[in-house]
């Protein structure tokens, strides 16, 4: 006996099936594609850039008459290696303090100078002050939770003006989608929650959107159900 209605729901036609197998290749291919033609893009600027600062008899470009990609850019590593290695010694050093010297005499230059020095030592060299830990802070009122980073404990001034019983955490609250802008806070370090996530899952958590969780720690999914070690037998 056949039931009156059919419940099993129609096999997809041909045109359903090449859509969800173009729009998956879309997925795949566009961040690889987009990643090669950005870096290509990138090395193809610094060649430019480069090259033509280059004397003609050290351009491989002479000898066998092709334009290699990529050259500028390790002509740019052995320069910025020679400069490094230059001063870090006794007469880079007076050099480097002489040249800045005549910088620091510029009106504006001397603006553009110190904001760029600034940047690229807190980039590159301060390594070692990167953010701690992942936490969760109440921001921007009691009652709504924010995901921030913990950076140090407050020194100086600000720590010893701010009245707190316990004393305060620097933490740096980045915005969606970009994380590399937001909002330097004090909380007092009671009002602070550590997470167990890593700082790169932190960020992806915020990049995303609030799509992209911890593996182990994704609220959608149920709790994991603690499995308890058998019994041992009756000896």
């Amino acid at each position: 006996m056949t039931e009156p209605f059919d419940t099993k729901p129609p096999k997809p036609g041909l045109l359903s099936r090449l859509r969800a197998s173009f729009l998956t290749g879309i997925v795949v291919i566009a961040p690889v594609g987009l990643t090669i033609w950005l870096i290509w893009t990138v090395i193809g600027w610094i060649d430019a850039f480069v090259l033509p600062l280059v004397p003609a008899r050290f351009n491989p470009e002479e000898y066998i008459g092709i334009n290699l990609r990529g050259i500028g850019v390790i002509f740019l590593l052995l320069f910025t290696i020679l400069v490094g290695w230059v001063a870090k010694g006794l007469i880079g050093r007076s050099l480097i303090r002489w040249g800045e010297s005549l910088v620091l005499r510029m009106p504006i230059v001397r603006s553009v100078y110190s904001g760029v020095k600034q940047i690229a030592e807190t980039v590159f060299v301060q390594s070692e002050r990167s953010f701690e830990k992942a936490c969760l802070i109440e921001y921007p009122r009691k009652g709504i939770w924010a995901i921030g980073f913990i950076s140090t404990d407050t020194r100086g001034e600000v720590a010893d003006k701010a009245v707190t019983s316990g004393g305060l955490v620097s933490v740096f609250v980045p915005t969606t989608p970009n994380p590399t802008s937001g909002f330097l806070l004090f909380f007092p370090k009671e009002d602070v929650i550590e997470l167990d996530m890593t700082l790169e899952e932190a960020a992806k958590l915020v990049i995303s959107a609030g799509l992209v969780y911890p593996n182990s720690k994704d609220p959608t999914q149920p709790p994991a159900q603690q499995v308890e070690p058998p019994a041992r037998a009756a000896e």
